[in-house]
């Protein structure tokens, strides 16, 4: 079984009988990791559907195979993308990541100028959000919207979260900041068009230099020339 196998799209009103069996998965897969995250309700998720704020994945034969949602903080300054699960039966697929690209490109196209943000315990999660630009980050440079922070107290950690007075956790912070990359891309644009420049630079000494040395040996056989 491969990627191939599936279908990943935006979820939408037509996907909304599978919000309880998301759910449930949820809640399974979080109490076999033993860690925990915010519960979410089958109305909520049909929510996300409605809005067009979630990515759902299908197998070919029509099973629900994944899916993940957004959710929007602090005026939409910060959106995260929570509640990734992946059907059991399709584990290993490389699902999980195919669903985290999905949903993080249509943050981006919903939300261009948000912060995308995402607290997690699992090594996957982590290397994938690195993959797409996130960095890890202090829960500081996280939303204080204090809504966000009602979710977790479904975590069976929130009492270690609430006794570092939300400055850590079981959890890591990761942080994609639009503005920041944006930065980096005009830094290395400018390297290379000054490596650019510079080369160029160099190619036109290189060119002049061969043209005066040319020069002289013409003017060099002309001499020659004059005086056999």
């Amino acid at each position: 079984m491969t990627i191939k196998d599936f279908d990943i799209i935006v979820a939408s009103e037509k996907h909304i009988d599978f919000a309880e069996q998301i759910t449930i998965e949820m809640a399974e897969s979080a109490k076999a990791r033993g860690t925990g995250i915010a519960q979410r309700s089958p109305e909520y998720v049909a929510n996300k559907m409605l809005e067009g704020k979630a990515v759902i994945a299908f197998h070919h034969d029509g099973r629900w195979a994944g899916f993940c949602y957004i959710e929007t903080w602090s005026h939409g300054d910060f959106v995260a993308n929570s509640g990734l699960i992946v059907n059991p039966e399709f584990r290993k697929a490389g699902l999980a990541k195919a669903i985290k690209h999905k949903v993080f490109g249509l943050s981006r196209i919903k939300y261009p100028d948000s912060k995308i943000f995402g607290l997690t315990t699992g090594l996957a999660v982590m290397k994938i959000n690195s993959e797409l630009g996130y960095e890890p980050v202090t829960y500081s440079e996280l939303t204080q919207d204090e809504e966000f922070w009602k979710g977790c107290r479904s975590c069976v950690n929130y009492d270690i979260l609430m006794s570092k007075d939300r400055k850590n956790c079981m959890c890591t912070a990761m942080l994609y900041d639009p503005a920041d990359k944006q930065k980096y891309e005009e830094e290395k644009f400018k390297k290379i068009a000054h490596k650019a420049t510079l080369l160029e630079r160099i190619e036109n000494a290189l060119k002049l230099r061969s043209t005066k040395i040319l020069t002289i040996i013409g003017a060099s056989a002309l001499i020659h020339k004059l005086f056999d």
